[in-house]
């Protein structure tokens, strides 16, 4: 969950956000060091009397400063491609839940369960209790248990529409006629926020997701209750 005034990510909640976190360090050291050096040199040429002022013959110089770019690039490149191998990889979920969007509210299916299924809207101001927030508040959690892969396929009825919830890495579009898929690993219990990602219509600001994660043995009792 962000707080005010928050500069950094949110706390991760899974391998692949710890992954991105990791790789949002690495990358943003690169531009750091590299941006360092480039006020360096700009500095000393504004304050060096320059003492030749003919062309040179300067064949290492241009050499390094075509391999140290492709060096650089291969270092960011390399982790990110790992990355989105392992955001795409599927390995053998525990239970798939299909997620629906509509303007503006989210249906959920839990396939693996007959009738099991709602819709989520956000609750309005006027109607939330004290603690809870404001434009984030569904009146129907996504209950999931925690620990286990979990397979979400995501579509749309209407319009495009984005399933994100950044503690946790996701960000799919929900396209019209199109079925995606992402995984869900949640290594510790909680609530995690999140809110459709893509310009929907007039109210694509009220449609939040609210994912409540608990341990298994209290997901079996909620859903046997659910059904």
């Amino acid at each position: 969950m962000a707080y005010p005034f928050q500069f950094g990510l949110q706390d991760a909640t899974s391998p692949i956000m710890e992954e991105l976190m990791n790789f949002h360090d690495h990358a943003l050291m690169i531009v750091f060091l590299i941006s360092s050096l480039v006020l360096y040199v700009i500095s000393i040429m504004l304050t060096t009397n320059l003492t030749h002022t003919s062309t040179m013959d300067a064949q290492v110089v241009e050499t390094i400063w075509t391999i140290l770019p492709a060096l650089i690039l291969i270092m960011i490149a390399l982790p990110s491609l790992r990355i989105l191998y392992m955001m795409d990889e599927i390995n053998n979920p525990c239970m798939t839940v299909k997620t629906i969007g509509h303007q503006w509210y989210w249906s959920y299916e839990y396939t693996d369960y007959e009738d099991l299924m709602f819709d989520s809207y956000m609750i309005p101001t006027p109607e939330l209790n004290p603690g809870q927030f404001r434009l984030l508040e569904v009146d129907n959690r996504v209950v999931l248990p925690s620990e286990l892969t979990i397979r979400m396929l995501i579509t749309s009825e209407d319009v495009l529409h984005s399933w994100a919830v950044p503690s946790l890495g996701l960000k799919t579009d929900a396209i019209p006629g199109r079925l995606n898929q992402t995984t869900l690993l949640a290594t510790r219990p909680g609530l995690y926020y999140g809110q459709c990602s893509e310009i929907c219509g007039s109210n694509h600001s009220f449609m939040p997701i609210v994912l409540e994660m608990i341990p298994l043995k209290h997901f079996e009792k909620w859903s046997s209750s659910m059904t």
